[in-house]
């Protein structure tokens, strides 16, 4: 049985257009559009085969990009960075306001982390 990856459909946002845009197709049928392989080769005009063959090519050429330049994994540990960055701000915020002090240091936190929440909408 042929068992989906669904971290290529993280690293196809990556690096798929890198790839063949043939290849990408297929494998943004498969992984973003959930079609079968059977479905996709009716779709193209191929065989089951050659759909298959087409997804673990691209698999691998996704995998060895992240493994060579690391982006998908750069991405996620920014963003693990920022969110954690957001809640010690959201920490300090409340409790800056529940003893009632500085409430215009409240709204800079506020502010720094609308900041940060813009930060992890980087588009792709």
């Amino acid at each position: 049985m042929f068992e989906k990856n669904y971290n290529i459909s993280i690293l196809l946002d990556f690096y798929g257009e890198i790839l063949p845009k043939n290849q990408h197709d297929i494998l943004d049928l498969y992984y973003n559009e959930d079609f079968s392989l059977a479905e996709i080769a009716e779709n193209r005009g191929i065989s089951r085969q050659g759909v298959r063959h087409n997804i673990k090519k691209g698999e691998d050429q996704l995998l060895f990009f992240e493994n060579k330049l690391g982006l998908a994994k750069r991405f996620s540990d920014l963003k693990n960075t920022y969110n954690e960055i957001a809640d010690i701000l959201k920490a300090t915020r409340d409790e800056l306001l529940s003893d009632g002090r500085n409430p215009g240091l409240a709204d800079k936190l506020d502010r720094a982390i609308a900041l940060t929440k813009q930060s992890l909408q980087i588009n792709i």
